[in-house]
């Protein structure tokens, strides 16, 4: 061999040894979380989870399915009262025997699964601290970590744990600021792709049980464009994001307006008071979320998240009512 091929040979191994350690480098935390985001809303999957609230636990059963016929999805109850949701190109409707559930929030805000933004520890704000942690075997496949950590006491965090080759959220873990668990849903089996049973979406309760789920809104309510209603102050990161404004039929007002910081969202509820709710003022809890509630210039204001209750009482304290000239 010549002096400058014995020159190049260590150089070419190094090279390739190097490409493969670029070829199997993990995936950071963003693009984890990204490639989960497009799991969720191109692939077909069915699975059983369970759902753990307080002292509350619930079995349920999900199939999703996205083909030429768009998105598909029906949820429901394996124990306890009989649950369901389905979701398809004529909305979401949903079947509730006992008349609530623990699940409905979830359930009716869109998705099983926490809304997780996409930017990771690139956002400006540096809400969150992204980190992977350790691999797990759940549901049959092979699971990676990944750890949401709040920048501050206004904010929960998660664990969310992704299928290795699909990115498909097998698991996820609400946390308080101490880090204790709040909620868990957890996939004891699951389906990908080919593998599913689409005759699981049609159900066998009539039409005719289900209701239209939708905002609150009052009965022959006049909407309105433009908040009137306002927090004169957030906590860090957080910015309206909804807002409904209405009159009903009586001429009472209502008003609704959301605010998020991208992961975490709070609700809040200007309304006429109710005669029993008169006297409402200050704390209280509600499953994994905490409201706020007080009197302002004669309407009843609620707030409502899964948040700290740091947060809703700062948003609840903020809340102003519209300006003489608004």
């Amino acid at each position: 061999m010549s002096h400058p091929l014995r020159q190049l040979v260590p150089a070419i191994v190094l090279a390739s040894f190097s490409a493969l350690a670029v070829a199997v480098q993990p995936l950071n935390p963003s693009q984890l979380l990204e490639r989960m985001a497009a799991a969720m809303s191109q692939m077909s999957y069915q699975g059983t989870f369970v759902y753990m609230r307080g002292d509350s636990v619930e079995t349920m059963r999900i199939t999703h399915v996205v083909d030429e016929n768009g998105i598909r999805e029906r949820i429901y109850s394996i124990d306890g009262p009989q649950r369901e949701i389905i979701r398809d190109k004529y909305g979401l409707r949903g079947l509730m025997a006992d008349g609530k559930t623990v699940m409905e929030d979830a359930l009716v805000a869109g998705s099983i699964y926490p809304d997780i933004p996409l930017t990771g520890s690139d956002t400006g704000e540096h809400l969150y601290r992204f980190t992977t942690g350790r691999k797990a075997r759940m549901a049959g496949h092979e699971a990676r970590r990944v750890n949401i950590i709040p920048a501050d006491r206004f904010r929960y965090g998660y664990e969310v744990w992704l299928e290795e080759s699909s990115g498909l959220l097998l698991k996820w873990v609400l946390l308080d600021n101490a880090r204790r668990p709040l909620a868990k849903l957890m996939f004891t089996e699951m389906r990908l792709g080919a593998d599913i049973r689409e005759g699981e979406l049609q159900s066998s309760t009539s039409p005719e049980a289900f209701r239209r789920l939708e905002a609150r809104m009052p009965s022959g309510a006049s909407v309105y464009s433009g908040p009137r209603w306002q927090a004169m102050a957030l906590p860090p990161g957080f910015k309206l994001t909804l807002h409904n404004r209405a009159n009903d039929s009586s001429g009472g007002l209502y008003e609704h307006l959301v605010y998020s910081d991208g992961l975490a969202s709070v609700s809040v509820y200007i309304e006429e008071p109710l005669e029993e709710s008169t006297a409402a003022h200050g704390l209280s809890r509600l499953g994994t979320a905490n409201a706020y509630s007080r009197h302002v210039a004669s309407k009843h204001v609620t707030v409502i998240g899964e948040v700290p209750s740091e947060t809703v009482r700062f948003i609840g304290e903020a809340i102003s009512p519209p300006q003489p000239d608004g």
